[in-house]
């Protein structure tokens, strides 16, 4: 997802400030700010300053850019105050958290048509990002161990992916060593499609990466049809391309608001999918999953019998120690709200989603680009023509002076002369909330409308998210 360019501003404070008295309970007190103290202080000394400082982010309830988690029930709090000790990769220390992120696995890959739900392997990780990771990575030893197999070099790997990709697979490229093949949008593709597809792939492709929900846009890319393409494809030349799919945000949408689009382990060509489960999946960061069709999927060369704290387990993970209460939170949902809740909880999202979109389109400033009818996100740019003196950019900055959080960021190479705005619509994001965005939003446009010259711009600072 977008997120907002690091200033200097560590680099302009003071190296030492003193704290209030009162926090202190003995007069004046020196704390340094770069490196650790000699004497500690009181908790509550301790607590204030941090607590102090943290009010002046952003208020996570009105960050409408990010795709995360920023609201759960208290229920669902007290389970994970009781919880946060816990180490998942502890299985031993903690075997019934391990057993609940077993069933997390068995509950998605049901979820998804895996055709052995109770047997194919899967893993939680810390979010998408490593999910990501260990699917191509699984892609590309599978690849590889084809090649040798037939006897051919394994030295010359590509994926194939979509200019408007999230970063993620531009760094799983490099750090895995992949040439990555993108698929560049275009006004008249304005996602991977099959033509794009099946002109990119050759016999060293490891994978084609789908996204279930572009990061830019919000839009699901045509996999069914790419998954024909590339079936037709083997047909005609023998080249068998594996698919697998980031489903960040959108596999726990489709399954829910779309139960008959086809995207899943229905189609074979899907060898395997990632989620986050603190995006739509409804959990505090950082929770994320990947499974895999079948367990032949996934190579065993890439799976570690571990002697660790007493026992002998299986893993598969870039992480190591890591926090287990948010695959508790994921199982809680899981029980908590059943289909029909989450049907229901995506479903209000979505509403308020196709509302605001409605809602802007009649302003008469925006053209939509997406209105929220695939993931609950709508964006839009400003139309062309209608004024010189301000751009979304400044919308952007005028919208912080309310508290939202709403980026403005060119779409990515081919169409980067296109720059867009983007609301995340999230649970905890009602439709109460979005009428006061929406006073909000016109409040700063007619603002920036009455000003009688155009707003000065230092482009560096205009492209206040990066993808």
């Amino acid at each position: 997802m977008p997120h907002r360019h690091k200033s200097n501003k560590q680099t302009m404070l003071p190296l030492e400030f003193s704290v209030n008295p009162l926090f202190t309970r003995k007069g004046e007190e020196v704390v340094t700010r770069f490196r650790i103290r000699d004497q500690g202080m009181l908790p509550e000394t301790a607590y204030q300053i941090v607590h102090d400082e943290i009010t002046l982010d952003g208020n996570a309830r009105l960050n409408l850019a990010t795709f995360v988690t920023t609201w759960m029930e208290p229920a669902s709090e007290r389970l994970y105050a009781e919880s946060v000790n816990k180490n998942i990769i502890d299985k031993d220390e903690y075997p019934q958290t391990a057993a609940i992120e077993e069933r997390c696995v068995r509950i998605l890959a049901n979820l998804w048509h895996s055709p052995q739900p109770l047997k194919t392997m899967g893993v939680s990780t810390t979010g998408s990002s490593e999910a990501c990771m260990l699917g191509g990575l699984a892609l590309k030893r599978r690849w590889q161990n084809e090649r040798k197999k037939q006897g051919k070099p394994t030295d010359r790997p590509n994926i194939v992916f979509s200019s408007a990709v999230q970063v993620v697979w531009e760094k799983f490229a490099n750090y895995w060593e992949v040439e990555p093949r993108y698929v560049n949008i275009t006004p008249e593709h304005p996602s991977l499609d099959p033509d794009g597809v099946l002109a990119a792939v050759d016999e060293n492709t490891i994978g084609v990466v789908p996204i279930l929900g572009v990061t830019y846009t919000g839009l699901y890319e045509p996999i069914a049809a790419i998954a024909k393409a590339l079936d037709e494809l083997q047909a005609r030349s023998g080249l068998n391309i594996p698919i697998h799919v980031d489903a960040a945000s959108g596999g726990f949408i489709a399954p829910f608001l779309q139960p008959d689009l086809v995207w899943d382990f229905r189609l074979p060509r899907v060898k395997s999918i990632n989620v986050s489960g603190h995006k739509y999946g409804l959990v505090y960061p950082g929770i994320g999953w990947v499974v895999w069709r079948e367990p032949e999927d996934l190579p065993e060369d890439l799976i570690f019998q571990v002697s660790y704290l007493g026992g002998n387990m299986p893993t598969f993970a870039l992480n190591f120690s890591r926090p287990g209460a948010q695959v508790l939170l994921q199982y809680y949902n899981f029980l908590r709200l059943g289909k029909d809740g989450y049907y229901e909880v995506q479903k209000a999202s979505q509403a308020v989603a196709q509302f605001l979109s409605k809602e802007i389109a009649g302003m008469g400033h925006f053209e939509l680009y997406t209105e929220g009818s695939d993931i609950p996100v709508l964006s839009w740019r400003l139309k062309e023509g209608y004024t010189t003196n301000w751009n979304l950019y400044d919308l952007s900055r005028q919208l912080r002076t309310f508290g939202w959080q709403v980026p403005a960021y060119p779409l990515p190479p081919d169409m980067e002369n296109v720059t867009i705005m983007r609301v995340v619509v999230r649970n905890g994001f009602s439709m109460d909330l979005a009428y006061l965005f929406l006073m909000d939003l016109k409040q700063a446009v007619s603002y920036m409308d009455s000003l009688d010259g155009p707003i000065p711009h230092d482009t560096k600072y205009d492209n206040g998210f990066h993808h």
